[in-house]
C-alpha cells in the first residue's frame, strides 16, 4: 500500500450549490411547489412537508400526493378528525374514547384499521 499522498487530503468544493429544498406536487391541482416558503420564512424545518399539507388541505378540501392522513371516527356519535402522524391521531382516539365511553376507530391507507375501545 503506497503513502497517502498530499491530494488525499485536499477538500473539494462542489462547484454547483446544492439545492434540498423539498417539493410537494399534487395531480389533482395539477400544480408543484418548492418549500422554500416554508422554510426560510416559516422556519418549520421538519414540519415543513406536514405543514404545507395541512395548509393544503385547508384550502383545496384535499391532501396533496402521497399524503395519507390517518382518519379516527367515533362509531356512535359524528365525531372524527384527521391526522398526519399516528401518535396524534391515537391520542385523540383514546381521549375521545375516555370521556365519551365510545369506540372509535382508527383507519390509515397504508396500515390495517384498529379499534379504540374505552377503558
Amino acid at each position: 500500500m503506497s503513502p497517502p499522498s498530499d491530494d488525499d487530503f485536499r477538500t473539494h468544493s462542489p462547484t454547483d450549490p446544492i439545492d434540498d429544498t423539498p417539493t410537494v406536487s399534487c395531480s389533482r391541482c395539477g400544480e408543484e411547489w418548492d418549500l422554500s416558503y416554508e422554510l426560510d420564512e416559516l422556519q418549520l424545518g421538519n414540519q415543513s412537508v406536514e405543514q404545507f399539507a395541512l395548509d393544503h388541505r385547508r384550502h383545496t378540501g384535499h391532501f396533496p400526493d402521497g399524503v395519507s392522513p390517518w382518519v379516527v371516527s367515533c362509531r356512535r356519535c359524528p365525531d372524527g378528525e384527521q391526522f398526519l402522524s399516528e401518535t396524534s391521531a391515537r391520542r385523540w382516539a383514546r381521549t375521545h374514547a375516555r370521556h365519551t365511553r365510545h369506540e372509535v376507530s382508527m383507519d390509515h391507507a397504508d396500515e390495517d384499521g384498529v379499534v379504540i375501545a374505552p377503558e
